[in-house]
């Protein structure tokens, strides 16, 4: 489940992020919350 919820991450970050550094911080919100949640 770690590699769905990292994937997961990873592509919301790839469509949110504007630029390398906001990639990185939406990857880190969405991964902490998707941990938060439960969902994965």
């Amino acid at each position: 489940m770690g590699l769905f919820r990292t994937g997961l991450a990873g592509f919301g970050a790839y469509k949110l992020g504007g630029g390398c550094l906001g990639t990185i911080v939406v990857f880190v919100l969405l991964y902490w919350l998707l941990g938060y949640a439960g969902c994965a």
